[in-house]
């Protein structure tokens, strides 16, 4: 593969993983506000809400946050299990990877759709606890990339080396845009998320399956171009070699 076309291709990732960065926002919005204050993305948010209802906090949810802990880690675990053996930057099992965390979310869109009324506590809680189990599996994907400040699910080291690394502190500033930009989208998927639930509460886990499911073929269709252009590089060498 050229340099440019690296280039180009280390874009194209940065550009899809912002993409998830704004559906967790959108996920999010839905599991805290739609589905009794419980982050799926953000563990962060998890933990303290977790510590504050232990702490007595009135009437903040235990049982959830708890499931939620547990099932990102169990999504993030297969994940990394997964993908292991898998060569760095994007490969087929980081399609797989991506495509599992579309149609999850496109499952648990349906399954909510489906609850009859109110969502119940129960079904809440295997929603919720879905919803974390796919978050985590997309956040070990996009780990595997290593897409320089983008994690897609959480922000907060993105502010601060945004804050610590600008000129204004001293620093040269750099990737100010993309840190800048994953803060922008994952305020914004949130607030589409909130808006989505003036409708209906599974529009918003529909909407981000979307998103993932773009993801993927772009993403997955950089691969092969990638894959092709590198196993014809060597055989338009050999030809120059043998022409001359």
């Amino acid at each position: 593969m050229s340099r440019r076309s690296s280039h180009t291709t280390d874009r194209l990732h940065l550009i899809l993983m912002l993409a998830l960065t704004f559906s967790t926002g959108v996920v999010d919005a839905v599991g805290y506000l739609g589905l009794d204050r419980v982050f799926t993305g953000n563990m962060t948010g998890n933990v303290v809400v977790l510590g504050m209802a232990l702490a007595g906090g009135a009437n903040l949810p235990i049982l959830r946050p708890v499931l939620a802990l547990l099932f990102f880690m169990a999504g993030a675990a297969l994940a990394g299990r997964a993908l292991r053996h898998a060569p760095a930057g994007w490969s087929r099992r980081t399609s797989g990877a991506f495509a599992a965390v579309a149609v999850g979310l496109a499952a648990l869109a349906l399954f909510i759709a489906l609850s009859p009324g109110e969502v119940s506590e129960l079904a809440g809680s295997v929603a919720t606890s879905g919803m974390a189990a796919v978050m985590g599996v997309q956040a070990a994907a996009a780990r595997r990339l290593k897409v320089t400040d983008v994690t897609t699910v959480v922000v907060t080291s993105t502010i601060t080396a945004l804050a610590s690394e600008s000129r204004l502190a001293g620093g040269n500033g750099k990737y100010w845009q993309r840190r800048a930009l994953s803060i922008v989208l994952i305020l914004l998927g949130a607030v589409v998320g909130a808006a989505t639930l003036n409708i209906a509460l599974w529009l918003g886990l529909a909407v981000s399956a979307v998103l993932t499911a773009a993801v993927v073929l772009v993403g997955h269709r950089r691969y092969r171009q990638d894959t092709a252009a590198a196993l014809a590089l060597p055989v338009q060498s050999g030809e120059e070699v043998t022409a001359s």
